[in-house]
């Protein structure tokens, strides 16, 4: 998969913790991705799809910092993995998601997007249901970790 290609969905990510929850994030090494299992204890997840194309994209938080983004986003804190993170967790992927839409239409990529979902809970798995290369991205910050997986089946 092509740093192009990638570096949109990095980028989104950061840009939008950073604007909507004062978080600042720093990207590990990507990572070839060989399994199902989430490094993380809720994800969100929504598929890409375009005329040359499709994909999906995740991205999973431990619980420290999930809960951590709601005490800055909406200045709650509910002490766990319930509804209200699940649908900020939902909320978060569908504006990285929408942030690399944009800048990849700049690129002269185009695809559309589906309503995000969101799993959580100690080693669940997320399913990409496409046959290209999973890459994973891991990111901390002082509130704790993400990782962000790629899967595109041609990009």
């Amino acid at each position: 998969m092509k740093a192009e290609f990638i570096n949109p969905f990095l980028d989104s990510l950061i840009n939008v913790l950073e604007i909507m929850a004062s978080t600042k994030l720093k990207p590990g090494k990507p990572i070839l991705k060989r399994n199902e299992i989430a490094h993380g204890d809720v994800s969100g997840l929504i598929g890409l799809v375009g005329p040359d194309t499709k994909g999906s994209l995740s991205i999973s938080f431990e619980k420290k910092l999930a809960l951590s983004i709601m005490q800055k986003m909406l200045g709650e804190n509910p002490g766990k993995i319930n509804e209200e993170v699940t649908d900020m967790v939902g909320e978060i992927t569908n504006m990285v998601a929408g942030g690399a839409k944009n800048l990849l239409g700049q690129k002269g990529y185009d695809f559309g997007m589906a309503t995000p979902i969101v799993v959580s809970g100690k080693d669940h798995t997320i399913s990409h249901q496409f046959d290209g290369p999973k890459i994973m991205i891991p990111f901390t910050c002082i509130d704790g970790k993400a990782v962000i997986e790629i899967c595109f089946d041609k990009a």
